[in-house]
């Protein structure tokens, strides 16, 4: 009995191949679907979008929110809580960028709320929040980040220690929590320097007031006379009442880069594993000049040559972040986060020395072969380098 013959007499193999040779004369190999996984994918993680400004809510003196939708009318790419676009400006010649965390909940795809406190002495803040108009189409990234809040591995308990615009962040999370009812404890910890500066401070109080999940505790750092509540800088005295057991807490902490390196002390100092405490990196640090391995005999005020080879060269102050001269003279590089995280900035450093400050995540193959991040790398002297 031949091969074929003994198949035949298998249970069912008939009628499967009957089946396969009908697909053989009518099925598709697929071809009309080209480029649909690409289109899928760059639809959920674009990289670039455009924005337009549909309303611009005044928050308080310092902050406003602008809310945009895609300007194709399409649903917005989808984003975890925490998250932030890197918007691209071109103010006056320069181009540049800067990472805002969504304020709006993930439930909310027809558009993203950016919330923009003012920076003493900022370059974009004032623009976004000054000069911006409704209609106006903005270009950002993608949404992106690590700073978020992750149901699965965060647990059910978790405390948000927000500083002035670090309730951007804290809003989209407690949105994302009652928007899909998650079973999940939630207490903002939230200081502000002034009364009249709380971003979120009526809609904070009220969703505190119908949600027995939400716990809100403010704290005024420069309060008026007669202000009742919580007052002075946050410590360990402070925040040991207000969070009681600790165990199986997650801690989240974004604001000032000072009020988070306190706020991570603080929770040591208390007995919080470091593992329980995710942190939000904000930006290069504002005097590098009083971290530990700041060279001494260097100051912030001196002037040192930038060169990028190949390309010329200009002048710039020692304090000021690589990156943001960069983009002063006409040069730059690709960047989202700002922090020393995403590494998206990373240049090479030809000759030259340079101050990396913590936040500077160097791996150790970046530090072999002369890499630098130019977002949070502050030069020491002349350098040269490589785009």
């Amino acid at each position: 009995m031949s091969e074929q013959n003994i198949l035949d007499l298998v249970a069912g193999y008939t009628e499967v191949r009957a089946r396969k040779e009908e697909r053989e004369r009518t099925g598709s190999d697929f071809q009309e679907q080209r480029g649909a996984v690409a289109a899928t994918v760059v639809q959920l993680h674009p990289k670039r979008l455009a924005l337009e400004v549909v309303e611009i809510i005044d928050e308080t003196p310092s902050t406003r929110t602008l809310r945009v939708r895609a300007a194709d009318g399409r649903d917005l790419p989808p984003f975890q809580a925490g998250q932030y676009v890197n918007v691209f400006t071109d103010i006056d010649g320069v181009s540049t960028a800067r990472p805002y965390a969504m304020s709006s909940s993930p439930a909310r795809r027809d558009h993203y709320d950016l919330t923009v406190k003012r920076a003493p002495g900022g370059f974009v803040s004032p623009y976004l929040i000054d000069r911006v108009e409704v209609g106006q189409i903005l270009q950002s990234s993608g949404p992106m980040g690590t700073f978020h809040h992750n149901p699965v591995f965060h647990g059910d308990d978790l405390v948000f220690l927000a500083g002035g615009s670090g309730g951007a962040p804290a809003r989209a999370i407690l949105l994302d929590i009652l928007d899909r009812g998650m079973p999940i404890r939630f207490h903002l910890i939230y200081v502000n320097s002034h009364t009249d500066d709380v971003i979120f401070a009526d809609e904070f109080r009220e969703l505190a007031r119908r949600h027995a999940n939400f716990t809100l505790s403010e704290v005024i750092t420069r309060p008026a006379a007669d202000y009742q509540g919580l007052t002075g800088r946050p410590s360990a005295a402070m925040l040991a009442p207000l969070l009681g057991e600790l165990a199986d807490k997650m801690f989240y902490i974004c604001g000032p880069t000072p009020f988070n390196e306190s706020c991570v002390s603080l929770l040591a100092e208390l007995g919080v594993k470091r593992r329980r405490i995710r942190v939000e990196a904000n930006g290069a640090p504002k005097s590098p000049d009083t971290l530990p391995d700041w060279p001494q005999g260097v100051s912030m005020d001196d002037e040192v040559t930038v060169t990028v080879r190949g390309r010329g060269s200009y002048r710039a102050r020692g304090g000021e972040p690589l990156l943001n001269s960069l983009e002063r003279n006409g040069f730059g590089a690709e960047n989202a986060c700002r922090s020393g995280e995403c590494s998206l900035c990373r240049i090479k450093l030809v000759s030259g020395r340079v101050f990396n400050p913590p936040e500077a995540h160097l791996r150790k193959s970046d530090r072999d072969f002369g890499w630098i991040y130019s977002c949070v790398a502050f030069p020491l002297g002349d350098i040269e380098i490589q785009l």
